[in-house]
């Protein structure tokens, strides 16, 4: 049954991904997420409803505005593919529960903003600090302890250490997602932030290995690795940490 009920819930994650592509495109512009009408980012033509189906236009288009031919990026399926995979996982895991409201928002807000640290190298503040606002109360609501707070303050702090010693390798908005990873991780946004920074290390040893001393310049967005180890958290969180606990305390 839950298989069934996870499969259902695919089609509105493609739905809710077509709305977070709108809002990777627009709130680093500054612009409403409601007004106007999606339209080419190109050559402005507002979209026809048979140009505005998750995926499948995309594909019948072969990535390209029907109007001016310009390349509608890849990141635009890839987005609504991963929101809807992981909405249905959030019901597979979670069922038909607040936990699984809650984690299907979580995954909504990591989706949007990795895809705007992915195309804008930022972590904006329109999008995580409300986010924070809102995820941190309902949380604590759903579940009353105070480990999602001081989850919430770790993961920032331990951050904003991080970019003080090297200020570089990642910045402010990085801190402000740690503290929104943290209010639904609580103490396995621990393993978040290892595995965040783990995996991103497999980028940044390929760019030196190429470019050698000039790849201390080039900056990699760090928030889809924060985003990755969240997800890890959230779905094998748990045991993940019991895993290294016994493993270090053997």
């Amino acid at each position: 049954m839950d298989v069934a009920v996870a499969a259902f819930a695919f089609a509105p994650g493609l739905a809710l991904g077509s709305f977070l592509n709108v809002v990777a495109a627009r709130v680093p512009l500054r612009r409403s997420v409601v007004r106007p009408a999606s339209a080419c980012m190109s050559c402005g033509t507002e979209l026809a409803a048979r140009d505005n189906i998750p995926v499948l236009s995309w594909a019948l288009l072969r990535g390209r505005c029907r109007h001016c031919a310009a390349r509608i990026p890849l990141r635009y399926p890839a987005v609504e593919v991963a929101t809807a995979a992981l909405l249905a996982a959030c019901v597979l895991v979670f069922g038909l529960t607040l936990d699984a409201m809650l984690a299907a928002f979580f995954c909504a807000v990591l989706v949007a903003i990795s895809a705007v640290d992915f195309e804008h190298r930022i972590v904006p503040n329109r999008i995580v600090i409300p986010a924070t606002a809102l995820l941190l109360p309902l949380h604590t609501a759903v579940d009353p302890t105070p480990e999602w707070a001081l989850g919430a303050c770790g993961a920032a702090l331990f951050l904003f250490v991080a970019v003080l010693a090297y200020p570089a390798g990642m910045g402010m908005g990085d801190v402000k997602l740690a503290l929104f990873m943290g209010a639904m991780l609580g103490k396995t946004v621990a393993v978040a932030l290892m595995v965040g920074m783990l995996s991103a290390l497999v980028p940044s040893l390929f760019l030196f290995a190429r470019y050698g001393p000039k790849a201390r310049k080039m900056r990699i967005p760090f928030a889809p690795f924060l985003a990755l180890g969240s997800l890890a958290a959230l779905f094998a969180g748990e045991a993940l940490l019991d895993a290294y606990l016994r493993f270090f305390g053997a």
